[in-house]
């Protein structure tokens, strides 16, 4: 890969990270809870495949997705593990759901008499996994209506019954009153399928915050997004497990210049230069998932120091304000990283870091790294040019270096 293959704009993504934090994540389970690691919408920005067989030989039991696509993403990179649709899905996608070996969230018997179709017609069976409202208020039949629902499923032909789960819309809370209220309801679910008969449920609850804040809410699956990808679902939960971020979102200047006092920066022309200073130009914007929102108070790390963002986000591109920093074309510029974690960036943007991390575009290029090596660049595989592989090689030991830093 030459330089002339890599945008100046790229995700660095640690797998080492993943790792580790599938493994800290598995350190606090209550048994005999197991992890199932969300990757739904491309592993929170982070590649699902890649983050998916990392967290698998870390030890992870399965995957939540939300979508059939996102399910078939993971089949067609030969993944075995279970994959738990955590969405419901239409009855017309039963049919690759099935073919898929796809575990489907049901909540009503319509759902499960097309999946049944989908399983007697090819021969397969159908796993579902029944899905409770005990407070989201979002999907799911109503607790009172669990045992009987479960039954009418577990009786159509072709359809095995493998899991029920609920979702807790607070447990980030430092006030868990209310969680504590679902996981008891929840837990009286679980006690009356039991006593229907359905003793193998996989029965889970807990997201991020809830497998962190509440060990009683484990069941026998927790279901982990943001947290394995480093990131702590609220502030005073952030001591509790050694969480390391694993994704750096970099770019290089393009380009530098020296202004006036008075210059006007960007669109709208709302910023303007207080005095001399330094201009660079950096090759993200928000068409990338940078928030543009964010520009009244965000900064980049830049030549070891924190620098405004100077004017609006541009679709493409940012402006920072360097000062007299001395900055050269071809810089690292870290957006949010080790040296500025996202969720400061997700304050100035007045949204969440969940937010930014998912909208990362597809058009910036994911380097994957570990061990302090350069594992995979998604989306560049293709590209050399006339330095044919030593070229290539020189510029993934560049990434590599960077990456370690």
């Amino acid at each position: 890969m030459s330089d002339k293959g890599l945008r100046a704009g790229w995700a660095e993504i640690d797998l080492d990270a993943i790792q580790h934090n599938v493994r800290a994540l598995r350190g606090i389970l209550v048994a005999p809870a197991r992890l199932m690691v969300v990757v739904k919408a491309n592993a929170y920005g982070h590649g699902a495949v890649e983050v998916a067989r990392t967290a698998a030989s870390a030890g992870a039991w399965g995957f939540g997705v939300a979508t059939v696509d996102e399910g078939e993403e993971l089949r067609r990179a030969r993944l075995r593990e279970p994959v738990v649709l955590l969405d419901l899905t239409m009855p017309e996608e039963a049919v690759r759901i099935v073919a898929l070996d796809l575990a489907a969230g049901v909540a009503d018997l319509d759902g499960a008499r097309a999946l049944s179709r989908a399983a007697t017609s090819s021969g397969r069976a159908a796993r579902v996994h029944l899905k409770v409202d005990t407070g989201m208020g979002r999907a799911g039949c109503v607790p009172a209506d669990a045992p009987a629902l479960a039954r009418a499923i577990a009786d159509l032909p072709g359809v095995a019954l493998e899991g029920c789960y609920t979702h807790f819309p607070a447990a980030d809370d430092p006030d868990l009153t209310p969680t504590r209220e679902q996981a008891a309801a929840f837990s009286g679910v679980v006690a009356s399928l039991r006593e229907a008969g359905f003793s193998g449920l996989l029965c889970h609850a807990a997201n991020s915050a809830g497998t962190i804040a509440l060990p009683e809410a484990h069941f026998d699956l927790v279901r982990c997004g943001i947290a394995a990808y480093g990131i702590s679902p609220a502030a005073h939960l952030g001591a509790r497990v050694p969480l390391r971020p694993a994704m750096r979102l970099c770019a290089r200047v393009v380009q530098v210049k020296r202004v006036s006092a008075g210059t006007a920066v960007g669109y709208g022309r709302e910023y303007r230069a207080g005095r001399e200073t330094t201009i660079a130009t950096v090759p993200l914007g928000y068409a990338d998932g940078y928030p543009r929102l964010a520009w009244r108070s965000a900064a980049v790390a830049l030549a070891g120091r924190r620098v405004p963002i100077a004017g609006r986000i541009s679709m493409d591109q940012l402006t920072v304000d360097a000062g007299d920093l001395v900055v050269r074309r071809g810089d690292d510029v870290e957006l949010w990283g080790p040296a500025l974690p996202v969720e400061e960036v997700a304050a100035a943007a007045q949204t969440i870091a969940w937010e930014l991390l998912v909208r990362v575009a597809s058009r910036v290029p994911r380097v994957y790294t570990s061990g302090g090596a350069v594992r995979s660049v998604r989306t560049l595989v293709a590209a050399w040019d006339e330095g044919g592989a030593e070229g290539g090689s020189r510029r993934a030991r560049r990434l590599s270096g960077r990456a370690g830093r």
